[in-house]
């Protein structure tokens, strides 16, 4: 389990509690106020969390598919490098035996 995970499910346990709390603890109002205030709060904070880690998975996402295109070009761009040097190779080749033919005809 992820460390937000983690933090979500305690975030979650302690916004049921704050939830659970009733008056019949004769609590007097300025703690029961206090307490949901907490909880507002805890809410509101655990919102923009989940928000930025909406934004971050989103960014993460657009990252890997923009690593898996510049991947996917450079291998295009090798398989061009090896098809130059391929065909650099056979021309060299070829002129080393048109020379070798030119050199028994002047002979």
């Amino acid at each position: 389990m992820s460390s937000f995970e983690k933090k979500e499910q305690n975030l979650n346990q302690l916004i049921d509690k704050l939830n659970s709390i009733s008056l019949s603890y004769s609590q007097p109002n300025y703690e029961l106020e206090k307490i949901r205030t907490e909880k507002n709060e805890l809410v509101y904070q655990k919102k923009e969390i989940e928000k930025k880690n909406e934004e971050l998975m989103r960014e993460h996402r657009y990252l890997k598919e923009k690593i898996e295109k510049l991947q996917s070009d450079i291998n295009k761009k090798l398989e061009l490098e090896e098809k130059f040097n391929q065909d650099i190779e056979e021309l060299s080749q070829e002129t080393e035996n048109l020379v070798s033919e030119i050199d028994k005809w002047q002979m």
